[in-house]
């Protein structure tokens, strides 16, 4: 019994001389993230649009809508470094009898007053399209935004029948969808 309790007492002793001996490491294990570098400058697709609408004293105009990415505008950044090709987006009004009634390209800069610094450094002209004809003007929606995201500042262009044109930020979110209008 003596050998039994002397032995189960050596056991256990070297088993804790064995587990207090262990170094405490102070390593910690992750993964690695690397960061990817940036690609080559990212531009939006073409885009055209046209329609025919009813406006001033029920006559008929075409309206042409289309964007480009524009390498001559400077580029812009996101904060991975990756840069983006801005837009410009050319807007022609024709009269039924094929005369322009109203042309003109805009670009980022068209909306410099309406927009705040960030996007004026980060942001790109993303969209601009008819939204309808309310009386003597046809109103657009426009956006200037953060590239492959979410985030932009929508704007209202309004054109009257004289050719002059309004802009102003959009303070209510369209959230209708066309099946509700």
């Amino acid at each position: 019994m003596k050998q039994t309790t002397a032995l189960f007492i050596a056991m256990c002793t070297a088993a804790l001389v064995a587990c207090g001996s262990k170094e405490k490491r102070k390593d910690i294990i992750t993964q690695r993230v690397e960061s990817k570098a940036p690609k080559a400058p990212v531009s939006m697709q073409e885009y055209t649009d046209e329609r025919d609408i009813v406006w001033v004293e029920g006559r008929k105009y075409h309206v042409a809508i289309n964007r480009q990415p524009d390498r001559e505008l400077p580029l812009v950044k996101d904060e991975t470094g990756q840069e983006f090709v801005d837009n410009s987006i050319s807007v022609v009004v024709t009269r039924q009898d094929g005369s322009v009634f109203f042309e003109r390209t805009f670009t980022k800069t068209s909306f410099d007053k309406y927009i705040n610094d960030d996007y004026r450094k980060t942001g790109i002209l993303e969209g601009f399209v008819f939204d309808k004809v309310d009386g003597d003007w046809l109103e657009f929606a426009a956006s200037v935004s953060h590239p492959q995201t979410d985030e932009y500042i929508p704007l209202i262009v309004r054109l009257s029948k004289m050719g002059n044109i309004e802009v102003k930020q959009d303070s209510e979110m369209d959230t209708s969808s066309e099946e509700e209008q």
